[in-house]
């Protein structure tokens, strides 16, 4: 296989080991107890971008709605999630599976950090170990019934979005930036590779996109103007959110309250994900 290998057999021409007998199938089985109607990767091109944030909020929002979700977290070696939803109980598991941990509203979640003896523990594990527990995660958890799952990567293009591309069964991805130009550069980098695993990006989210004054009610670009729209335009992706700066959703998700919060930019993304 040649080191530049993108996986995608459908636009090599390359004669290699891996092309005998077709594709290789990375798929992985569901435990035999999940029903997962939708998976949705949320990404981002960088970290520090609010992904994990995103994620939360239309985890809780899709709740509200009266939808059963879940969330697979999926960043192994920086798992927030957890924490955003005030869910700090270790995972329990039977003969037939590992139980996913519950929130306050019902939400399924599984996060390597609910394995950890001490939450601060470091996960110091190469990219395959890190990839396979992420498959683990699908294979080996009971999820039961659910109609929308969210898949938290962790950032960049490397193993674990990789194995969540090839391994599960993603409906689509979001992608998460913020407004400067160097971050908006770097999403396409996530596009990309989205669509060279023929994954559709079902919308994009610019997070920390600006301020409103409490005094004056002007809203103001902290972080530069935004370059969402172009990039939406460019990648043609329909559904388009901006989160604000907003002290209020940091102290929810730092006190463990993130279910709490009204979203109400997010709510066009949500009947979009619902019309999939």
């Amino acid at each position: 296989m040649s080191e530049n290998c993108n996986h995608d057999c459908n636009s090599c021409s390359a004669n290699c080991a891996s092309r005998e007998g077709g594709a290789p199938d990375f798929s992985a089985p569901a435990n035999a107890h999940s029903h997962v109607k939708k998976v949705i990767g949320v990404v981002s091109g960088k970290g520090g971008v609010g992904k994990s944030l995103v994620t939360s909020l239309m985890a809780a929002l899709m709740r509200r709605r009266g939808h059963s979700v879940a969330i697979l977290d999926a960043d192994i070696t920086g798992p927030s999630i957890p924490t955003a939803f005030g869910v700090h109980t270790q995972l329990m598991a039977s003969e037939e599976g590992i139980f996913p941990a519950v929130s306050p509203t019902g939400i399924k979640i599984v996060s390597l950090n609910l394995m950890l003896d001490n939450e601060t523990d470091p996960v110091v594990w190469r990219g395959p170990v890190i990839a396979g527990a992420v498959k683990q995660f699908w294979s080996d958890v009971m999820w039961e019934d659910v109609d929308f799952m969210f898949v938290d990567m962790p950032p960049g293009t490397g193993d674990v979005p990789l194995t969540v591309f090839q391994s599960l069964p993603l409906d689509g991805i979001l992608v998460v930036t913020s407004p400067q130009e160097l971050v908006g550069m770097i999403v396409e980098k996530a596009a990309n590779m989205a669509a060279m695993m023929n994954i559709p990006v079902l919308g994009i989210v610019e997070n920390m996109s600006y301020f409103k004054c409490d005094a004056c009610g002007k809203e103001h670009r902290i972080f530069g103007d935004s370059h969402v729209d172009a990039i939406a335009q460019r990648r043609g992706i329909a559904n388009v959110a901006r989160l604000p700066i907003d002290p209020a959703i940091a102290a929810a998700c730092d006190g463990g309250r993130v279910e709490m919060l009204d979203s109400p930019w997010l709510e066009d993304l949500a009947t979009a994900l619902e019309n999939t």
